[in-house]
């Protein structure tokens, strides 16, 4: 994990004073034990698969990425040019967690796996994410998702 005491300057100041938004809903709902739950997963590393358009600068937008995608099938677009690749490079759970997903879910502790995963490029504004984010939200209730691993990137 990357700490701001170890980076250096002008990253450290620029990261530093970044605005931290603030939501006024209260986004936790109760639900069915994690037992029962149907797990999606959404990352911000800007993962899509081969053939999909890669992502564009910071316009808020998400790819689907199938159940069935494996490791070699994603590529990742994080446009940051600060932005390390080597964890994903070597084991893609670190971004995209799917093996550790259906593990949960073979041992029983999740219901199931979603059918579709989704990726955004993290270094978007939250705002320019709002109407994506909507859409998203009518996908993952078609496919009865009822509980979302969050892997910011």
């Amino acid at each position: 994990m990357a700490r701001l005491n170890t980076m250096p300057e002008p990253m450290r100041s620029h990261l530093a004073d970044l605005p931290c938004p603030t939501f006024d809903t209260r986004p936790w709902v109760p639900g069915p034990s994690l037992s029962r739950r149907r797990v999606a997963i959404i990352s911000t590393a800007g993962l899509h698969r081969r053939e999909d358009r890669p992502f564009e600068g910071m316009t808020g937008d998400y790819r689907v990425i199938p159940d069935t995608c494996t490791a070699k099938d994603l590529v990742m677009t994080h446009v940051s040019t600060n932005f390390d690749r080597t964890g994903f490079v070597q084991d893609w759970n670190v971004v995209f967690p799917l093996d550790r997903l259906h593990e949960l879910a073979a041992d029983h502790h999740i219901g199931s796996v979603a059918q579709f995963h989704y990726s955004f490029m993290g270094a978007a504004d939250p705002g320019a994410m709002e109407q994506a984010a909507g859409r998203l939200a009518r996908l993952l209730k078609g496919d009865a998702v009822d509980a979302a691993l969050l892997v910011p990137v």
